[in-house]
């Protein structure tokens, strides 16, 4: 039961994030930036004070929790304080969330996973004006499988260990393309019919993150790789093959992304989520707004550079030496 618990927990709260504090909010305050810079501002002082509670995990989670359901009870007319209050859940929530992924294995993260990314992309459409029952629903779902988890730590997860840079990376790509999308008329993913499309690839994905067995260097290579095709596509009004490069990146780099944090404490899980979790998507959604969208090339070229300085001059040094 425990480990069904601990899926549902994840997956509950993994599509909380997307369809409420992610889109959900930022579509119905209609992207304005002084309304909704309470949530990003909650978020980062809530992740930082997930480590300093003196109390369990366990504990924790359901407190903020609790907070987060009775924010939910209000959406989506929240004010500017409860828009703050909840940042402050969500975003204690993130590293409290990843930290239970260590009484796991890569099987229940795989599914949790599965299961976000295919409910969300089906409630994707759901009027965001209406996603307060949505929100009540996954918010109870995280509480009542919270019961079921039990406090023993057993990490399972194959270890990963990329720089926070290449993460905060492809979290800023991802949160600039998805943001631009999602306000594009001409081309909109989800909105334009390829709902099953991307549910099967965000899947495969998933699969290909774990079953392909790829070194470190390749790895961020293939990732960055996809993301460069992902632009590509974009730009050139190609709908349905960005609707299956895109999805695949997605559940790709989150899962290296995972792996790499699950073995960091909670401390520094809270220093790191203030930084993937809102500096890099927040400076996505900037891009999007401020249609800066053509510049992001620039940052391929720039990484690609450093990627072959880092991994093909040092061993044409070690060659000649």
């Amino acid at each position: 039961m425990q480990k069904i618990a601990l899926v549902l927990f994840v997956a509950a709260e993994l599509c909380y994030y997307l369809l409420i504090a992610q889109t959900g909010i930022v579509e119905y305050f209609s992207s304005d930036l002084f309304t909704i810079i309470y949530l990003p501002i909650g978020g980062v002082i809530g992740s930082l004070l997930s480590s300093y509670i003196k109390t369990s995990n366990q504990n924790k989670i359901f407190g903020f929790l609790l907070i987060q359901l009775a924010m939910s009870f209000f959406y989506p007319n929240l004010s500017s304080l409860m828009l703050f209050i909840l940042g402050i859940s969500v975003g204690a929530l993130a590293p409290l969330l990843i930290n239970e992924l260590k009484k796991g294995s890569s099987i229940q993260l795989g599914f949790a996973l599965a299961i976000a990314y295919v409910l969300g992309t089906f409630l994707f459409n759901f009027d965001v004006a209406l996603r307060g029952n949505i929100a009540i629903a996954l918010t109870v779902l995280a509480i009542v499988s919270l019961f079921f988890i039990k406090e023993n730590k057993s990490i399972n997860i194959s270890n990963s260990n990329f720089a926070l840079a290449s993460m905060l990376l492809w979290i800023f790509l991802d949160s600039s393309l998805f943001e631009t999308l999602s306000r594009d008329e001409n081309i909109s993913i989800w909105r334009d019919g390829y709902t099953y499309e991307i549910a099967f690839f965000h899947l495969l994905g998933i699969v290909l993150a774990f079953k392909l067995q790829l070194q470190k260097n390749l790895k961020e290579l293939f990732i960055i790789i996809l993301f460069a095709l992902c632009y590509f596509f974009y730009f050139l009004n190609e709908a349905l093959i960005l609707s299956i490069v895109y999805p695949i990146v997605i559940s790709y780099y989150n899962v290296v992304i995972l792996q790499t944090l699950i073995h960091k404490n909670i401390k520094t899980l809270s220093i790191y989520m203030v930084f993937i979790g809102w500096f890099a998507s927040g400076a996505g959604l900037f891009i999007a707004l401020e249609h800066l969208i053509l510049f992001v090339p620039i940052i391929f070229i720039i990484f690609l550079i450093i990627t072959i300085n880092q991994n093909f001059i040092p061993n044409k040094e070690k060659k000649y030496a």
